[in-house]
């Protein structure tokens, strides 16, 4: 019996442990530009609940700074696009992404120049997209 409830403690660990790290990702914030400084605020007041800090992701949303959304795949287009209309679910299993309807244009372009910058800074660069 006492091997049987070490094991299952075991297994719980183990779940947890891999639901926490799903999706994260150690980020290096580097120097920013002044846009991408208020686009770092922009993007902590709004986005950072479900983003994680610095975009890094959470359990319950996805890294910004990966390789799937370099600006060969998603373009700056599709940024304004999911921000203003909602996304729905394709590379991960968080689920939908809700219109952000109280982000506004000027707080769009610094959020993605927060974005693109510090994916910079992490080695992620624009790679044609092939399907």
């Amino acid at each position: 019996m006492r091997i049987l409830i070490v094991s299952a403690l075991m297994l719980i660990s183990a779940i947890v442990l891999a639901n926490h790290d799903r999706g994260h990702v150690d980020v290096k914030i580097g120097d920013l530009t002044e846009k991408g400084q208020y686009g770092q605020q922009v993007f902590n007041q709004n986005c950072a609940a479900c983003h994680g800090v610095n975009a890094q992701g959470t359990p319950s949303g996805p890294p910004l700074i990966h390789s799937f959304y370099n600006p060969g795949h998603h373009s700056n287009e599709a940024f304004y696009r999911a921000i203003k209309n909602g996304v729905q679910q394709h590379h991960w299993s968080y689920g939908n992404m809700p219109p952000q309807p109280q982000i506004g244009f000027m707080e769009m372009t610094a959020l993605l120049a927060f974005i693109r910058e510090t994916q910079e800074h992490n080695g992620i660069k624009a790679q044609e997209h092939k399907m």
